[in-house]
């Protein structure tokens, strides 16, 4: 068998993580029969390569190889594509064409993001992998192709089976061999060296010195979870190589590259401590604070329905309305729903809240805690604006308040100066 360095030589594979080789192994032992492959991997993860590795190091070498990206056709052309028509077959097919089955007998093709397949093309693909035949569309002559297929997908299969969005008979058939492409964040020993391949092909391309990480940047990469992947790191990697004049990047310049970055990691990155990789990119900790945001808020507009309720209690009786009325209000909280019941005498005058709040976290917060929740929400408002640089338009996006609401609430508390 080939050695599996010369293959990411071959085929511009950078790393050495044990689920990288595995995956080179498999595609390797499977090459030389005529098994279809089925390669899943979330997106950016590189999936592309391992049809070229099963092609090239296959029997059908010298064959045709063609890509097909199922997920960029129409599906009105999808059938026409794969499968190819006869003239007049719709319109604006003025002559015949073959498809890609046609055009790859022999050879290898690789369907790309199968899972977007409409079902009836699923139905036709069946077919070709269980006798090799199919038919153009607009004809009714059953035709033979002899191609090895290799599909690829970074959806949940299963799943779609369950959703009724793929053939069960066709995901058995097409995962003959599985080849699983981990994601970078299960890589960690290898971004770094794809950091530095990436670095000096930019360097090339731009005719500029290639960029370096310092010491606390490289912390913050090799914990960062790369939800784009590959394609991510090398995106980030060449936008830092055009845009930066200094050329070793410091945990400051990283930050601005990663789509918000815990504001606690960063200080730890930036202490030199390394910490377990995060399962989302989101400051669990600023999360937490926004529920006392939510209570804060719910705390106002209770204090401004007593209000407005007790005027409407004093107009009912000025015009003798003896049945109470209820209001429903659905925009303090997302998850609950608060019922205010007009008071038919004033010993009834206090306003009922079901569902104030279900969180163990907060069980001693009342409405009557308005020091306590007003603090908290000023603290709230000041973390924000430090994680935002004091960017007002970016805080309210992360809080949830709509900007005039944020200039009212930074002079309530005295920051609208700072």
């Amino acid at each position: 068998m080939e050695d599996i360095q010369s293959v990411k030589q071959r085929f511009g594979i950078i790393g050495n993580s044990q689920g990288i080789n595995r995956a080179i192994e498999v595609a390797l032992q499977v090459a030389t029969t005529d098994l279809s492959v089925l390669i899943t991997g979330e997106s950016g993860v590189g999936k592309e390569n391992f049809p070229k590795i099963i092609h090239q190091y296959s029997a059908r070498k010298h064959e045709t190889y063609i890509a097909v990206n199922c997920g960029a056709i129409p599906e009105g052309t999808i059938d026409s594509e794969l499968f190819g028509h006869e003239k007049g077959a719709f319109t604006g097919a003025i002559d015949s064409r073959k498809g890609y089955f046609e055009q790859a007998d022999k050879g290898t093709i690789f369907l790309d993001e199968v899972a977007e397949l409409p079902l009836a093309t699923q139905a036709r693909l069946l077919r070709v992998l269980e006798s090799g035949e199919f038919i153009r569309v607009g004809s009714s002559k059953v035709q033979k192709t002899n191609v090895r297929v290799v599909a690829a997908t970074n959806v949940k299969l299963l799943e779609a089976i369950s959703m009724g969005r793929f053939r069960e008979d066709l995901y058995y058939r097409l995962n003959t061999v599985p080849i699983n492409i981990p994601p970078l964040r299960d890589r960690q020993e290898d971004i770094l060296l794809l950091f530095k391949k990436f670095s000096l092909d930019f360097s090339d391309k731009y005719r500029m010195p290639s960029v370096v990480l310092n010491a606390e940047a490289e912390q913050m990469l090799l914990h960062y979870t790369f939800p784009g992947n590959v394609r991510q790191l090398k995106n980030i990697v060449e936008q830092m190589s055009i845009i930066e004049q200094d050329r070793t990047i410091t945990i400051d310049v990283l930050h601005k590259y990663l789509p918000q970055p815990s504001q606690a990691a960063i200080q730890l990155y930036r202490g030199g401590g390394s910490i377990a990789p995060q399962n989302n990119t989101a400051d669990m900790g600023f999360e937490r604070e926004l529920i006392f945001k939510f209570l804060a808020e719910m705390q106002k507009d209770i204090s401004d329905l007593k209000s407005q309720m007790a005027k409407l209690s004093t107009y009912e009786r000025n015009i003798n309305v003896t049945e109470p009325k209820s209001f429903l209000i659905d925009d303090i909280h997302s998850n609950s729903n608060i019922v205010y019941t007009t008071p038919q005498t004033e010993e009834h005058s206090d306003i009922e809240i079901t569902d104030y709040v279900d969180s163990q976290d907060f069980e001693s917060v009342t409405p009557k805690d308005n020091l306590s929740l007003l603090v908290k929400e000023k603290e709230l408002i000041e973390k924000a604006l430090v994680k935002n640089k004091g960017r007002r338009k970016q805080t309210a996006l992360d809080l949830g308040i709509s900007e005039r609401t944020l200039y009212r609430k930074l002079k309530e508390f005295g920051l609208d100066k700072k």
